[in-house]
């Protein structure tokens, strides 16, 4: 299975949902890189489960253990490993699924790669429980960008037919992430959150699921990071985004309606204020030919809803090539959006980091 990534900060995620430990190996990151172990723990608490009515009832403490490469709360260069244990485990919710592939999940796809040798339960390594580790990651990555005013900050920006309002893609700010993080759900409008919050209450009821869209800004970039051609900073951010579970799309800037727009129109006029340049609108999302413009970095990430549901479902016996009937069990979030939003912030930071890397800025 492919699970590393990187050109500078290179990462191996490690484990299955129900194995004994998951969890991330990290090279690159610099010496003497002092990490705040409780604000990591406070933001892998945002993903962690069971912590929310709206989420599953799997509960786990998603507590990083370091295994290596730190000597005190400081890396020392060797290779940091992140090991989170799993504490709460139901092999048996998974028992029938060897032969029933689950719509929407990776049963099907994998049985046909690893004819039968994966581990199924939980979802085995194709679990969304593996974003705890990028997590973990990312977390570090935060840190390390904070210490450079770089932020990463995300919100939701619509569940099924609820939107919330979007960034100022001019404008974003530090403090419009800091009050998204005040609310239940991590949106800007609360009215929005509480209408969002009864879509996700009905699909669980009706034992449904329900999407959405996750929007994620990067503030404090300048201008010059990334690479034209296939190290682009979008190229750079997708690569990690769609390693996540139930991701189906990213868009940066103004991302498809560009395409209904004259060039005159989708155009971004440069200004100056004698000192820097700028952009006076930013339908580019602060990249330009890959590289960072200096403009605040901004994409959106579609998110399918979660495969497992309650309802009946149709899905074929393998070794009786019959059509059969399905009923899931488990424990299952009926939408996965909250719990997504600080994965997106630690994919934006990982791979934000992997190109700041890059400019020897360390």
């Amino acid at each position: 299975m492919s699970s590393f990534w990187g050109n500078n900060i290179h990462i191996s995620i490690f484990g299955q949902s129900h194995s004994e430990a998951i969890g991330v190996v990290i090279d690159g990151l610099p010496s003497g890189l002092r990490i705040n172990t409780e604000e990591l723990q406070t933001f892998m608490l945002r993903r962690a489960p069971g912590r929310s009515s709206m989420t599953t009832a799997r509960t786990e403490t998603d507590e990083v253990e370091f295994v290596s490469g730190l000597v005190g709360d400081k890396t020392c260069g060797a290779p940091l490993c992140a090991m989170i244990r799993n504490t709460n485990i139901r092999r048996e919710d998974y028992s029938g699924l060897s032969d029933l592939p689950r719509p929407g999940h990776a049963d099907f796809t994998a049985q046909m790669k690893y004819h039968g040798y994966q581990d199924i339960s939980g979802g085995g390594h194709f679990s969304g429980r593996l974003t705890a580790p990028l997590c973990a990651a990312g977390g570090i990555c935060l840190q390390l960008l904070a210490l450079n005013n770089i932020y990463v900050g995300a919100h939701i920006e619509r569940i099924a037919d609820v939107a919330d309002r979007r960034f100022d893609p001019v404008n974003v700010s530090l403090s419009d992430f800091g009050g998204i993080l005040k609310l239940p759900l991590a949106v800007i409008d609360k009215a929005s959150g509480e209408a969002m919050a009864e879509r996700i209450n009905e699909a669980r009821n009706a034992g449904d699921s329900v999407g959405g869209v996750i929007e994620c800004a990067v503030i404090g970039l300048p201008a010059g990071i990334g690479d034209p051609m296939f190290d682009g900073m979008e190229n750079r951010i997708a690569s990690v985004v769609f390693g996540i579970p139930a991701v189906k799309g990213i868009e940066f800037g103004n991302g498809f309606v560009c395409a209904a727009l004259r060039g005159s129109e989708n155009n971004d006029p440069f200004i100056t204020d004698g000192d820097t340049v700028r952009t006076k609108t930013n339908n580019h999302g602060g990249i330009l030919g890959g590289i960072t413009s200096g403009m605040p970095l901004i994409f959106r990430t579609a998110i399918k809803p979660t495969p497992s549901i309650a309802i009946t479902q149709q899905t074929v016996s393998l070794k009786e090539m019959t059509e059969k009937e399905l009923n899931i069990h488990g424990r299952h979030d009926p939408c996965i959006i909250p719990r997504a939003v600080p994965c997106i912030e630690a994919a934006a930071a990982l791979a934000v980091c992997d190109a700041w890397l890059a400019g020897n800025h360390y």
